[in-house]
């Protein structure tokens, strides 16, 4: 495992390069020794020090308190409110007090209800201990990694959760309520002690989150730790909370909110907070060198990098902004200017960190160049701009600037699966009738598709899915509602710009030109669709062919909601029987082909039913597990083998 490390005082001189993770300890400024803090007093302290938590966020400054006192509120209503909810909008869980986070399956004895009790942790202040971590091998990395994922479709599983729900009490009381699933889905998990890294204040780089990793909400970087402030752009320890009474910063988030900033991407020279009135870019005080704007003055004098967040506007985002993650800056200089509105501001240089990935905001620009003319953008290294021919909405690039090989351009693309023709006259294994739903326009709770899906709506209005199952039944070719229906997300074809490109590291892969959020849809995995006998056949001859069954269960993370209930129990219906066909792709398939492997994917795969009902030959659907940024290469976990042949590798 990454072990933290005491931080100590180190002058460093201007010029002297620093890398990171720092491997040489250090401790608090004019402090000789590492830094010291009692135990804390919390009775049932975290089981798990891998997660290191404390579920109670540092005061935040004015600016912030409208938010972080909703927060609050939020947080401790949780038990009475949240849970209530759960009851009521899911049919295989119960509820046994309002006051209780203690859920049992449904159909459990009353008598149990006595002896199940859930308790809450204790809470505590966030610690004030600052630590580096020291360099990580490639497990400790995979573990830490696997760690802020889960955290984060926790984080997720839950917003979309209480979203759903309040359109749900919205569409039967008539009345339209304001939600903040955001602030909502954090206080559910600080409830629960599920916030990471906060019994360690961590100087540098977050182990488990990647340069370029992007949030749509601020409530998502409190929960992993990355960003501490609700509101506020400068996250620091408090000059008292610090032993040595000097407030130290950890990160900043670079948006736009000050007249007077200037980003330059590897420079920035960033405004202070303070000095402007709420809800206006323009100042109308002078500022004040304490608080944050004294943090960043502090970490500039010991030499102290932050984390650098930038704040982008995004369409796609469900707030209309994302915050990029963009690495590590050494703070220069500072000094007292008068800006733009005549008031004095303090100003900080910023020079970002050579050695560290490409920044993730440079990534999206690159990416946005790249959709508007990728020829001008990227001049050399095209093979094609569509192997689809036309096939696809949108055009799949394919790029190679490594070698000379031109694979993917001798194959007949596929937009969809070709199944054999009794698949499409026979229910299979038990499977429901074909008849579709009656309903003229949107579908909504009570139609007939939804009701084979256990009564809940798969997808929401934007089509992001809101919990895997093992089958999902959309409205298709038996149904009445129209091609706009909600419940039509998978049929309607590939909604991003995909790009198949040749990599050193994993062969032949794909990345999207555009940010894809969690849950959304990417596109089919397509070949030709074979019984077991034919596949048995073929395999001999050495085709590439992929057995949807050993695609593990990923679609069971999406939704899961368990950490927060650990008695929920995960969605059983519609079930699907073992499936025994396999996909021929050796010389027909389209881009899902080219996905790579991962055990930690950031794809999964999730059968959905539509044209035809047979349970035995469903369609093998791929949605992000997780917001990927631009130009990350996708990836899906194909399993292990089972004696019939390896996965297809391109």
């Amino acid at each position: 495992m990454a072990s933290p490390i005491p931080f100590l005082d180190l002058n460093l001189l201007p010029d002297t390069p620093l890398i990171s993770p720092k491997i040489e300890p250090k401790s608090e400024p004019h402090e000789e020794e590492p830094l010291q803090i009692l135990p804390p007093t919390d009775p049932n302290p975290n089981p798990n020090p891998g997660h290191q938590i404390s579920t109670v966020p540092e005061t935040p400054p004015a600016a912030a308190d409208d938010v972080y006192s909703e927060f609050l509120r939020i947080s401790h209503l949780f038990r009475s409110a949240f849970a209530e909810k759960l009851r009521r909008r899911y049919r295989d869980v119960a509820v046994l007090h309002p006051d209780s986070l203690s859920i049992i399956p449904a159909n459990h004895e009353p008598y149990l209800s006595s002896a199940i009790v859930t308790a809450t942790r204790a809470k505590r202040h966030r610690s004030t201990e600052m630590v580096r971590v020291s360099p990580i091998g490639v497990h400790d990395h995979q573990h830490f990694r696997g760690s802020v994922r889960t955290a984060r479709i926790t984080y997720e599983s839950l917003r979309l959760f209480l979203i759903q729900e309040e359109e749900r009490a919205t569409n039967s009381s008539g009345s339209a309520k304001r939600i903040r699933a955001d602030l909502k889905a954090a206080a559910a998990m600080m409830d629960r002690g599920l916030w990471l890294n906060r019994d360690k204040r961590i100087i540098g780089s977050i182990p488990g989150v990647h340069v370029g990793d992007q949030f749509f909400f601020r409530m998502e970087m409190c929960v992993i730790g990355l960003h501490g402030q609700v509101q506020a752009g400068i996250d620091y320890v408090a000059a008292t909370r610090n032993t040595n009474g000097e407030p130290i910063a950890t990160s900043i988030i670079v948006s736009g909110g000050y007249e007077d900033d200037e980003d330059k991407g590897d420079v920035i020279i960033y405004t202070g907070h303070g000095g402007k009135e709420r809800d206006n870019l323009r100042h109308s005080l002078h500022q004040k060198l304490e608080g944050g704007n004294l943090a960043l003055e502090r970490s500039r004098h010991y030499g102290i990098e932050v984390r650098v967040i930038r704040g982008k506007k995004c369409e796609g985002s469900p707030t209309g902004k994302v915050y990029v993650y963009d690495g590590l800056y050494r703070i220069l200089e500072y000094w007292l200017d008068i800006g733009r509105s005549g008031f004095g501001v303090y100003k900080y240089k910023l020079l970002r960190i050579e050695g560290q990935p490409d920044m993730g905001s440079v990534i999206m620009k690159f990416a946005d160049d790249l959709r508007r003319d990728p020829l001008s953008a990227r001049p050399s290294g095209y093979l094609s701009l569509d192997i689809s021919r036309g096939k696809e909405k949108l055009p799949v690039y394919l790029f190679n600037d490594v070698d000379c090989d031109r694979d993917p351009m001798f194959f007949d693309y596929l937009v969809s699966p070709v199944y054999p023709p009794f698949a499409f006259h026979e229910a299979g294994n038990g499977g429901t009738d074909s008849r579709g739903c009656d309903c003229t326009s949107g579908c909504l709770d009570g139609c007939y598709c939804v009701e084979k899906n256990g009564g809940d709506m798969a997808y929401d209005s934007s089509g992001i899915l809101l919990r895997g199952k093992p089958l999902i039944y959309e409205c298709g070719s038996f149904c009445r509602c129209p091609q706009s229906c909600r419940n039509r997300v998978t049929q309607k074809g590939v909604k991003h710009r995909l790009e198949v490109f040749r990599s050193r590291e994993t062969g032949w892969g794909v990345r999207s030109l555009d940010l894809i959020r969690a849950g959304a849809f990417i596109c089919e995995y397509t070949g030709i669709v074979l019984t077991k006998q034919q596949a048995t056949v073929v395999a001999m001859n050495g085709d590439s062919l992929i057995y949807p069954d050993r695609f593990p269960g990923r679609w069971a993370e999406w939704g899961d909601i368990s950490r927060v209930f650990p008695e929920y129990l995960r969605p059983a219906y519609p079930s699907l029987p073992q499936l025994s066909f396999a996909m021929d792709v050796s010389t027909m398939r389209n881009v899902a082909c080219y996905f790579s492997h991962s055990c930690s994917p950031n794809v999964l795969v999730q059968f959905v039913l539509y044209d035809h009902y047979n349970l035995s030959y469903p369609h093998l659907m791929l949605f992000a597990l997780e917001n990927i940024p631009p130009l990350r290469e996708l990836s899906i976990d194909y399993g292990v083998g089972d004696g019939w042949t390896e996965k297809f590798s391109p």
